[in-house]
């Protein structure tokens, strides 16, 4: 069997998808130029799995050192998480998410092409859908309409996918539309790393928790939800880093292009995370309302039933497992892999 090439691979959700693969027998090489991630990370999988992969800090949108990696290895499959992700950050700079998450996507392809490597399993997200018009979101729901540029790509990467499995029918792509990942690794060795104030929701709460941050704020409080708090559909990473396995043997039968959410099919409010962190970490978490965050919407979460169907996989992990991992990571980890 051969390689499989993981760009992205010492991020977040990389990481743990890395985790799950060297602990299943895959032969791994990460690329990742470390814009969003430590290098400390590549330490962290060899203490939980005994294995390092092989590592380049190599961005992919250098055609020439990406043609180097597809000359040295034998490469089955491609895993492609790398890529800019700040919904805030796009906004500022459109541009940039365009060049560097289409542009490396691009130079992927056509690397595969070169190379006669035929299988993508392509990290996209729930941001495609927009704004919904009604949950849960179906995998034929229409794609586009996106209240931001980081979204856009995502949709635009997905075009371009389906525009290549057309001209390319030995290809085998999965695009799987991630919703909403939080948690961490139960060792407590990997986790989410946030640069400056976190985004997300969760490393939110573990930064309140550890006392870096004074309080969370929750942007809203007037949605048409259960308590007026946006709802999204929380995924464990663990359980979508498993969907990633599932989706490599899902292109072993030659599949073409599938596309499959990733989420648990049940959504919960903000306050309802909050909650459920202070239950099952005994800590109470302070938080004041603040206004709403532009381009939110009042409920997303997933129907799973196509993943479920067509590759057996579903995710096992629930909102208090996720609660507990992310506070052992954040509470052993109180600085992220910066060490002081």
């Amino acid at each position: 069997m051969g390689k499989i090439l993981v760009t992205g691979g010492t991020g977040y959700i990389g990481s743990h998808t890395v985790v799950e693969l060297l602990n299943h027998g895959y032969d791994v090489v990460i690329v990742d130029n470390l814009s969003n991630s430590k290098l400390e990370v590549l330490n962290r999988i060899e203490k939980i799995t005994g294995k390092k992969p092989a590592f380049y800090q190599i961005s992919v949108q250098n055609k020439e050192e990406m043609r180097q990696i597809f000359q040295k290895y034998d490469i089955d499959s491609v895993i492609h998480f790398a890529g800019l992700k700040s919904v805030k950050e796009s906004v500022e700079k459109p541009e940039l998410y365009r060049s560097n998450n289409i542009g490396s996507s691009r130079i992927l392809l056509e690397l595969m092409e070169e190379y006669g490597v035929n299988n993508l399993v392509f990290s996209s997200s729930a941001t495609v859908y927009g704004v919904p018009k009604r949950v849960p979101l179906y995998e034929t729901d229409p794609i586009g309409g996106c209240t931001n540029p980081y979204g856009q790509t995502k949709v635009d990467i997905e075009l371009m996918l389906n525009e290549y499995a057309k001209t390319h029918p030995q290809a085998n792509i999965a695009i799987l539309r991630y919703f909403n990942p939080i948690g961490a690794h139960s060792s407590g060795l990997i986790g989410e790393d946030p640069q400056g104030i976190p985004n997300n929701l969760m490393p939110y709460i573990t930064q309140v928790a550890v006392g870096k941050l004074p309080h969370l704020n929750v942007n809203g409080n007037d949605y048409k939800t259960v308590d007026g708090t946006g709802v999204r559909d929380y995924i464990h990473v663990v359980d979508l880093a498993s969907g990633h396995l599932a989706a490599l043997k899902k292109l072993e039968e030659k599949p073409g292009l599938v596309i499959y959410n990733l989420g648990t099919g049940k959504g919960t409010s903000v306050l309802e995370l909050v909650h459920a962190f202070e239950k099952a970490n005994h800590l109470v978490i302070p938080y004041v309302i603040a206004p709403r965050r532009p381009g939110d919407v009042d409920e997303n979460y997933a129907n799973c039933d196509k993943a479920w169907n067509e590759m057996h996989w579903k995710a096992k992990l629930n909102i208090e497992d996720a609660c507990r991992d992310s506070w052992l990571w954040q509470s052993h980890n109180p600085h992220g892999y910066d060490e002081d």
